[in-house]
């Protein structure tokens, strides 16, 4: 009997997150550990700068969701402690002087919003699709920038981050998340939206870069070729777990300083050997009144992922 062919038929579309692709590229066997073992290794105990970072967010998120005439600094200060996350940190006191913090942190920064400046869209979800991916994300909000008097204007990807160190316009330019949260954007909204920004929080700064076209679809182009080696390595997984050769040199640890830093590290010997591991407050910066024996090690680098909780972290799929 003469079988059937496929040829001509579409292939299945590759469903991944930026955050899916980026742990590929971080790690392969944390990337096997985070999306493929089934059940997944335990996570080791939570971070506390994942903790701060996910209550300032959902603040700005709450706040943009109130009636505009209630949109005022206090009610965001109080978004803040109504939502404050403690998992991670040494100690209350810890907590509590990170929490003020923050507060202030989200304060100064709804200071010089506009309330009547209503997003396009708050923790909105955009999806884009080629022949060979369908990439999927939640964009922290999404900009109407038009001009007074005028029809809808452009769209900008704003993200906001929160962690110790100021990002810089290449972190801005270089990300892949942001552009292709861009491009979803546009395509979902049939508006322009080449404008990417990282709104820092801590250090009060907007770093800024305005895509072309091009730019734009040579990060298109390679998510596509960091899906193809995902979904290579998803099938070899498959395969070994019925019977085939093992595909242990698949997944094999890149270990360096961020070993310190991953949920996994407890179940990656190589991991382990490369970087001591990291307390779970260590990624904080300092706050006032922050205890002596909570104090982060100066010595100690940022997290790998240091905002776990900004762009991509709630889409992990």
């Amino acid at each position: 009997m003469e079988q059937l062919g496929f040829e001509g038929m579409p292939r299945r579309l590759y469903p991944c997150t930026p955050t899916r692709l980026s742990t590929w590229l971080d790690c392969p066997r944390r990337y096997k550990m985070s999306y493929l073992d089934r059940p997944a290794p335990p996570k080791g105990p939570p971070w506390a700068h994942n903790s701060l970072g996910a209550s300032v967010h959902n603040a700005l998120a709450g706040w943009w969701r109130l009636p505009r005439r209630e949109r005022t600094v206090d009610a965001a200060g109080g978004l803040l402690d109504g939502g404050w996350l403690s998992d991670g940190f040494a100690d209350a006191s810890q907590s509590d002087a990170h929490r003020r913090r923050c507060r202030q942190l989200v304060e100064d920064y709804v200071a010089d919003l506009d309330p009547a400046a209503e997003p396009a869209g708050v923790e909105r979800t955009v999806a884009t699709r080629t022949d060979q991916v369908a990439v999927s994300g939640r964009i922290d909000r999404l900009d109407d920038r038009r001009q007074p008097g005028q029809g809808p204007g452009d769209l900008v990807v704003v993200d906001y981050k929160t962690g110790r160190h100021r990002p810089t316009v290449d972190d801005a330019r270089s990300s892949l998340a942001l552009a292709l949260y861009a491009l979803a954007a546009g395509r979902v909204l049939r508006r322009p939206c080449t404008k990417v920004e990282l709104h820092h929080l801590p250090s009060a700064s907007v770093l800024a870069w305005e895509h072309t076209p091009e730019s734009l679809a040579r990060q298109l182009g390679r998510a596509e070729e960091i899906a193809a080696e995902c979904a290579a390595a998803d099938e070899r997984y498959r395969a070994a777990a019925a019977g085939g050769a093992p595909a242990d040199e698949v997944f094999a640890p890149r270990p360096g300083p961020g070993c310190g830093w991953c949920d996994f590290r407890a179940h990656c010997r190589e991991g382990s050997l490369a970087s001591p591991q990291r307390r779970p407050w260590d990624g904080l910066g300092l706050a006032a009144n922050d205890s002596d024996a909570a104090n982060s090690d100066p010595a100690n680098s940022d997290p790998a992922n240091s905002d776990a909780a900004n762009t991509g972290a709630a889409m992990a799929g």
